[in-house]
């Protein structure tokens, strides 16, 4: 007497995989629920197989190790993200110890109420001549400061708030240009802002150092501290 049996696809109908999966979004699934999914899946598939024609135990391992790469590269994300939380979290820490202290960070403004102020200049290299030429808001050249030579690396300088008569310059806020020589010839410099630390603050881009002159600068951006 011949058998009947009724034959079933490896494959699963699109209904069973809906009724799996149900209306989970799969890119915010824990790793849990999609370990549940699979197996879930998977013993449906087992139960549901064609006894003549059973499923291939390479395929079944295929998506073992499909599975398990996929749950291994999501708990690496996870930990990448709290060791970057982390970190974060320890520079800010650290960086609130700067608040209240004075720093040389990249830009060409000072400020003066009479008495001048600081500024700042980095030379990767050394300098024969350094020269400093402070500009009120119009662009015109009010004092420059003669320079000799200076060793390479950072160095904070005082502008005594005189003009180039001798008179005092108004209080308010200068830009200034940094030229270095060697030999005669123009060699690489940047300019220093001085500015206090008021507070710190995070960001998309890490810490960040909240200055008096209402600028924001990464910790990286330091070149000194007094």
């Amino acid at each position: 007497m011949a058998i009947s049996i009724q034959s079933t696809s490896n494959t699963p109908s699109q209904a069973l995989l809906d009724s799996v999966n149900g209306k989970t979004d799969a890119k915010t699934a824990s790793v849990n629920a999609t370990q549940d999914r699979f197996m879930t899946l998977l013993i449906t598939q087992m139960k549901n197989q064609d006894p003549l024609n059973p499923m291939d135990n390479a395929q079944v391992t295929s998506q073992m190790a499909q599975l398990s790469t996929v749950t291994g590269i999501d708990k690496l994300n996870n930990t990448v993200e709290s060791l970057i939380g982390s970190v974060q979290s320890g520079q800010s820490y650290q960086a609130a110890g700067m608040i209240g202290h004075n720093v040389l960070v990249p830009g060409n403004t000072i400020s003066s109420t009479g008495t001048g102020g600081y500024l700042g200049v980095d030379l990767p290299v050394g300098a024969d001549k350094l020269t400093i030429t402070i500009k009120d808001s119009a662009g015109s050249t009010i004092r420059m400061l003669e320079l000799g030579s200076q060793t390479a690396g950072t160095a904070s300088l005082k502008w005594d708030g005189l003009t180039n008569d001798g008179s005092v310059a108004k209080a308010g806020n200068y830009k200034f240009d940094v030229t270095a020589t060697a030999a005669g010839q123009n060699v690489v410099s940047d300019s220093l802002n001085y500015a206090q630390v008021m507070s710190v603050s995070n960001s998309t881009n890490g810490v960040k150092l909240n200055l008096n002159n209402l600028a924001s600068v990464s910790t990286s951006d330091v070149r000194e501290i007094f």
